[in-house]
């Protein structure tokens, strides 16, 4: 598809957020900055494929390029579809939507908190969903790869070739343009998941190195790939017992696993789904940072960890929210880190956002991103600022919204 300012387009379904603060910020000496404010995001058309409630989203940024895909029901079919739009302005303007895989397939579960996934490396982009099998709501993981920039897309390869249940996956694009992607199943049907992951050497085309990271995880909440010092790779994922999340490392672009450690180790003992997983984040200054949340006693809430040695410990949580902070994602970019979270209130669920100017050492002040109704947050850190998307319910289902912040 063409990158030209014609081929862009203005639309509805993407609505856009107007970030207002509230109180004082915090005093945060020399590194202190102003408040990152909304800029104008345009929204996506999705109209053009007569779309009309989005059910799962994911983002990525690969060099300038934000990349997108997105699960949304058909208006006049009711059938859940794929497709992929990109942003070269870190998404103030956004393309035509290109399909991923129309509905002739199979159906998909991929819904939010277990999305569709995308990651890319240069022209090569690959996306991993889960659909529909023999029962509803479990299936394999379906996927699809394009060579020249999301215009086209074929279908791939499953990870393990198999139509076993599969869900919660992530995609991560290394330097070499290797594809590595984790998951959660069953496989040894012992009644437990367990984390699983694959490497793609075409884009999704082929699959190697399969094998499993963790045999005991938690069924239910979504996994995070993140590139560490020295180009590792990392995978924060939920534990099964105690039920806090887990840091596992490759230093061999993903051709042996080993855990690296705990990511809050509040020991939370549950014998239950959370539904809820982590973000996790390299500063420039080689730090990795993750926000996480628990229900161990006394402790329910959202928190945010660092690590100076490429995960291997972490500082004591710290705080973030008020105690319904719940689902949340974290980016870092220009010195700064920026969190988002939903939080569960009396008129619904909202969005906000918090950063920091120093590292993560302190926080300024919540401030709400989105009204009410608003939920399952990400961010990224692009060129051209920071850029939060969420689910948001409209009359007609739920809307995929954005705004991008300087």
């Amino acid at each position: 598809m063409s990158n030209s300012p014609a081929a862009y387009c203005w639309m509805p379904l993407l609505a856009v957020a107007v970030l207002s603060g509230c109180g004082e910020p915090l005093e945060l000496g020399p590194t202190a900055a102003k408040p990152l404010a909304a800029a104008a995001a345009v929204p996506v058309d999705l109209q053009g494929l007569h779309l009309q409630s989005v059910a799962s989203f994911d983002v990525y940024l690969d060099r300038n390029t934000v990349h997108a895909a997105f699960v949304a029901t058909a208006a006049d079919t009711k059938t859940p579809y794929t497709a992929y739009v990109r942003s070269e302005d870190g998404g103030r303007h956004w393309s035509s939507p290109q399909a991923i895989a129309p509905a002739a397939g199979r159906p998909i579960e991929s819904k939010a908190g277990n999305d569709i996934q995308i990651a890319a490396s240069g022209e090569k982009l690959l996306a991993v969903w889960q659909a529909t099998g023999e029962l509803p709501g479990m299936g394999p993981l379906a996927s699809a790869y394009s060579t020249d920039g999301g215009q086209t897309w074929t279908a791939g390869a499953k990870p393990t070739g198999s139509d076993a249940d599969q869900s919660h996956p992530d995609l991560l694009a290394d330097a070499d343009g290797r594809f590595h992607a984790v998951w959660l199943d069953d496989r040894d049907e012992n009644g437990y998941q367990g984390l699983r992951y694959a490497r793609s050497s075409d884009a999704g085309q082929h699959w190697e190195l399969a094998q499993t990271i963790d045999d005991t995880s938690c069924s239910c909440c979504w996994n995070r790939l993140a590139t560490g010092a020295g180009g590792s790779i990392n995978a924060l994922y939920r534990d099964m017992v105690p039920r806090d999340m887990a840091l596992a490392q490759s230093a061999d672009a993903g051709a042996s696993w080993h855990r690296a450690s705990t990511v809050g180790a509040f020991g939370w003992q549950f014998d239950g789904c959370p539904h809820n997983g982590g973000g996790l984040a390299l500063a420039g200054d080689g730090s990795l940072h993750s926000v996480v949340w628990t229900g161990a006693e006394n402790r329910v809430g959202l928190y945010h960890m660092q690590s100076g040695d490429n995960g291997a410990s972490w500082t004591p949580p710290q705080r973030l929210g008020e105690g319904p902070a719940f689902h949340a994602d974290i980016a870092a970019g220009a010195g700064r880190l920026v969190a988002v979270w939903d939080a569960l209130g009396p008129e619904g669920s909202r969005v906000y956002i918090s950063e920091s100017a120093d590292n993560g050492r302190n926080w300024l002040p919540a401030r709400q991103l989105a009204p009410a109704s608003a939920s399952f947050p990400r961010i990224v850190a692009t060129p051209n600022g920071f850029l939060a998307m969420w689910l948001e319910q409209s009359p007609t289902g739920k809307q995929w919204s954005a705004a991008v912040l300087q």
